[in-house]
């Protein structure tokens, strides 16, 4: 890793203020006592719960990930029927909508960690080991958060000491030679154990049912914590990730011969791994000033790197398996990517009583710079000529291969030429301001808005001299929510708001992009409480409304075709949907988590597309958007020969849905079911094994296009064991 220590004078620094606290307590169906929350509050977060928040919040905790048997975020946030997945950039990131909206599809999704804006970056896909929860954010947020994904955002909970000392060991293996361990250990120290200390990491090499393919990996994550006093707290964490893992594009796909053999990797081994590197730092020190009012501040700093070179599957008039089936062309790609991204934030949360109105408030501000340095050096073979002769056809330019039998390293790599070359810095300040008003014991209102002013530098490298173009905007973001609490178990709420994205690149002028703007309204109701005297659990159900502007498409002006190939901000969709979620539990041991998702994600109006000039016509669907998904899982506590232990069974059903933005290419629906099985040997050790695709479907998750698309895995078994010390 290219470790730019000039830009360590952030470790020096210690900003922000949490709160120790305590939270609502109930027994039974009576509330014993409610005031302030100041335990542990995370950002953009004041004192509510679920009931009380105007939005379709949902929460995966670190149970339902290890009842699920989760290793990484995909797994994860397939347990949302809201999310889907979409394309992964070869299996290089994370890439999801929300609601049937994405981001950028070009660059990983936005994700929070513990608040701070964390997805920018070439880091590879996140793994789970350091994670504690996931949440599933809906809507936009940037009347709190700023910058974030139109359809909603994802926030992961990262590990934290929590004052004691134990800690868990395991190890995994499964097929394909997965060999993976994990340890999970924290400890108190100082001379009133005031310092807590938690050492979080993991190991992993796999092969893959994809043949050649060959993944290393790993991670570090300590943290530390320290209480200064009763009222004081400061927290540091470390992410140290490391990965090396192949450049996949997966399978090409031929309406004439279908698509080819899911074994088959369509690269070079010779070319080697793609390698990235994640530093990231986070601080932030808890203090609370009374019952009611505390003050959080923290500051965030993540640098990345990703470098390798990758053959990948031709386009249209160069891809040679349209031809005959079974001969797949490609051609080179060499990238050299940076970023550094650093957040800082502020926010002051209480409460206070006017007359007999409560007043819950929220006011912050933030700063964030984001710097990303792009290589990007091509080799592409000319267009077929007019007969369309694969005989005539050189293979060394086209790199061919033939995908039933595949023989690798039989041509030499090519020698890449300039292609993309550029530097981009866009950093922003913002200041927001929300107040939860209680008019009455029943009705509440949200009453939100955010200012942000933000600025972006982007310097062409290949132009001579180097060119740079400084562009500016500022925007106002509101939100309105309104929320009935029918009595301590049921709530009705209608919330309004509006979000923005700033989109990197610049138009042929070389002036910035407009933010991609978001308006969403939603209508919902919520339950959490015991159903019987033996089942308790939580529903939420929620009528949704998302309309998207300024998204990128191809200006096809003539004045700017006369420069290249270039976007503009012309799109529009729209987003209409209703969403289920349910999680149960029963005192017999039963627990079943339920999501449903209707998603009909369109665009509004005509424009071509912006990567490959094909026509948008309105009423066309949004790419890897399905408009049905749903998962559930159930497990079972049981007893084996006086040993506790556990089974359980899930299903992840996905509905077809388009695999090329304005063509008519659709990946199939699919089914999937997995099974696990759990049991504690003793206090300390347990035994368990997960199957996943247990019918081995042959089922596909996303796509950029017909010749990228990624094949889900075959039947995949796991064995792990841990030890609890």
């Amino acid at each position: 890793m290219k470790y730019r220590t000039n830009k360590f004078w952030f470790t020096a620094l210690v900003i922000g203020f949490l709160i120790p606290g305590q939270k609502l307590f109930a027994q039974g169906n009576d509330v014993i006592e409610s005031i302030f929350v100041t335990s542990e509050r995370r950002a953009y977060q004041a004192n509510f719960d679920d009931l009380e928040s105007p939005a379709a919040n949902q929460l995966i905790d670190s149970q339902l990930l290890q009842d699920a048997g989760v290793l990484n975020l995909n797994d994860a946030l397939d347990l949302s029927a809201s999310v889907a997945r979409q394309n992964n950039f070869g299996g290089l990131w994370n890439s999801f909508s929300v609601r049937g909206f994405a981001g950028d599809v070009n660059l990983p999704s936005a994700i929070l960690v513990n608040g701070f804006n964390a997805g920018r970056g070439f880091g590879g896909p996140r793994d789970i080991v350091g994670i504690e929860s996931v949440e599933v954010l809906k809507g936009p947020r940037s009347a709190l958060f700023g910058r974030g994904e139109p359809g909603g955002s994802i926030n992961l909970t990262t590990k934290r000491p929590e004052f004691r000392t134990g800690g868990d060991f395991r190890a995994t293996f499964g097929r394909w030679n997965q060999t993976r361990l994990e340890v999970d250990y924290q400890t108190v120290a100082g001379s009133a154990e005031n310092v807590g200390i938690r050492l979080v990491g993991f190991t992993e090499e796999s092969d893959s049912f994809r043949d050649t393919v060959e993944i290393e990996k790993y991670g570090f994550y300590p943290s530390l914590t320290v209480e200064l006093s009763d009222q004081t707290d400061v927290t540091y964490e470390l992410e140290l990730t490391k990965q090396e893992v192949p450049f996949d594009r997966g399978v090409a796909y031929s309406e004439r011969y279908d698509f080819s053999p899911r074994e088959t990797f369509s690269g070079e081994p010779g070319d080697g791994p793609i390698d990235t590197e994640v530093l990231g730092h986070q601080f932030e020190l808890q203090h609370n000033f009374s019952d009611t009012w505390s003050l959080l501040a923290g500051l965030g700093y993540r640098e990345t790197d990703f470098e390798g070179g990758a053959s990948e599957p031709n386009f249209g008039g160069r891809q040679t398996y349209f031809l005959d089936g079974k001969t797949l062309s490609r051609f080179f790609r060499f990238r050299d990517y940076e970023t550094d991204y650093t957040v800082l934030r502020a926010e002051l949360a209480g409460e206070f009583t006017s007359g007999s109105i409560r007043h819950r408030l929220i006011f912050g501000s933030d700063y964030d710079e984001f710097n990303t340095d792009q290589l990007l050096l091509r080799y592409r073979p000319g267009w077929f000529g007019p007969n369309g002769d694969i005989n005539a056809l050189d293979p060394a330019s086209y790199l061919l291969l033939d995908v039933f039998n595949p023989v690798y390293g039989q041509h030499p790599q090519p020698i890449p030429g300039p292609n993309t070359n550029r530097e981009e810095e866009m950093n922003g300040v913002g200041v927001y301001v929300q107040d939860q008003i209680d008019l009455t014991d029943n009705l509440q209102i949200r009453l939100g808005l955010r200012w942000d002013d933000f600025e972006q530098d982007l310097t062409n490298l290949r132009s001579t001299p180097a060119k740079t173009v400084t562009t500016s905007d500022s925007r106002v973001t509101p939100q309105l929510g309104v929320v009935y609490s029918l009595n301590h178990e049921f709530s009705i709420y209608a919330s309004y708001g509006e979000g923005f994205r700033q989109q990197a690149g610049s138009d042929f002028r070389g002036n910035q992009f407009n933010p991609n703007l978001t308006e969403s309204s939603e209508l919902g109701f919520k339950f959490e409480g015991a159903v019987t005297d033996q089942v308790s659990g939580s529903v939420s159900l929620a009528l949704f409304d998302v309309d998207q502007s300024n998204i990128l498409v191809n200006d096809n002006r003539p004045e700017a075709r006369a420069e290249g190939w270039f976007s503009a901000d012309a799109g529009e969709a729209r987003s209409r949907g209703i969403e289920v979620d349910a999680a149960f539990e029963t005192r017999s041991g039963f627990n079943l988590w339920f999501s449903y998702a209707y998603v009909d994600a369109e665009f509004t109006n005509s424009n071509p597309d912006a990567d490959f000039g094909a026509q948008i016509d309105d009423g066309d669907q949004l790419i890897n958007s399905p408009k049905h998904q749903g998962n559930i899982q159930i497990s079972k506590s049981i007893s084996l020969n006086g040993l506790m232990g556990q089974i359980g069974a899930g299903a992840i059903y996905t509905d077809e849905r388009v695999g090329w933005t304005a063509y008519d290419f659709f990946l199939p629906s699919y089914t999937t079911a997995r099974v696990f099985g759990q049991v504690e040997l003793s206090d300390s050790w347990s035994v368990r094994i997960d199957v996943d695709n247990v019918f081995d479907e042959e089922f596909y998750t996303n796509s950029y296009a017909d010749v990228w698309v990624e094949p889900g895995a075959p039947t995949r078994w796991r064995f792990s064991t841990r030890y609890n010390f």
